[in-house]
């Protein structure tokens, strides 16, 4: 399928590839996140991630939502793209420019293999938002993943994943299994009625090898736009106990249960 960019009456873009949508893009206003898994990565690393510039490496571009929200709210932070779909790149900086004096780079390699390639202790941040056929590949929740996101973290530095998932979370529940001998301490934002398991949905998981501030985590998402809950350490080990880690290969996530159909809030 080609890449469609579809504007709304605010001015906003959404990003489409292969009938998915990838970003929601406001080019006059990149605060403006309109994807509820966004806004749950904004939080968590506005809650976690300390003041000022911040190193972040980003596996998955599309419409550079988070990268533009990260330069609009901490300016100059240098940030490296790992986007593997150069016509994607293409149409994204010629329709929807990004702001002048950015540090935001994007290299045409997968993130498996891009994030092998990085330097140790490189980034203070990790975000993983990398989706094919509405899937997380299999080889960016393996064990190897897991390894090299913890490698190429500074101390104390954070790795967000945007997954999904049907309900019952147990392929969030892999994921934490296989993070948690490099990343001790997780926490998952996602949607109320996705925590309460009455559908299928996105869910952001937050791993660190130091202590989170899950407290601060709560705080914000009862403040959030949509209705928002969080899992702390305890209750998601207690759940990675009853199941199994992924090994070097992985899975990919559960399939979306209606590919074609897509709403903005």
């Amino acid at each position: 399928m080609p890449i469609e960019l579809v504007t709304d009456e605010r001015g906003g873009v959404t990003v489409v590839r292969d009938g998915h949508p990838q970003s929601y893009v406001q080019p006059d206003d990149p605060g403006l996140l309109v994807f509820e898994y966004v806004q749950h990565l904004a939080l968590a690393l506005d809650a976690l991630a300390p003041a000022g510039r911040l190193g972040v490496t980003h596996i998955g571009g599309a419409g550079l939502t988070l990268a533009r929200y990260v330069e609009h709210t901490r300016p100059g932070s240098p940030q490296i793209v790992l986007e593997p779909d150069v016509e994607l790149t293409e149409v994204v900086r010629r329709e929807l420019p990004l702001p002048r004096g950015h540090r935001i780079r994007v290299r045409p390699v997968d993130g498996a293999a891009g994030v092998g390639g990085l330097k140790d202790a490189s980034a203070d941040v990790v975000v993983l938002d990398a989706y094919d056929e509405g899937r997380v590949p299999a080889d960016l929740t393996s064990a190897t993943f897991a390894a090299s996101a913890a490698r190429v973290l500074r101390p104390g530095g954070l790795l967000l994943m945007n997954l999904a998932d049907e309900p019952g979370l147990r392929y969030v529940a892999r994921v934490v299994a296989t993070l948690l001998p490099a990343f001790p301490s997780v926490a998952a934002v996602t949607l109320q009625e996705v925590l309460k398991g009455k559908r299928y949905g996105n869910v952001v998981l937050v791993a660190s090898a130091a202590p989170l501030d899950v407290d601060e985590l709560r705080r914000r998402g009862a403040r959030a736009d949509f209705p928002t809950g969080v899992l702390g350490t305890a209750e998601l080990t207690r759940r990675a106990r009853s199941t199994t880690p992924f090994d070097e290969v992985g899975e990919p996530s559960p399939a979306p249960p209606d590919p074609g159909r897509w709403r903005l809030r």
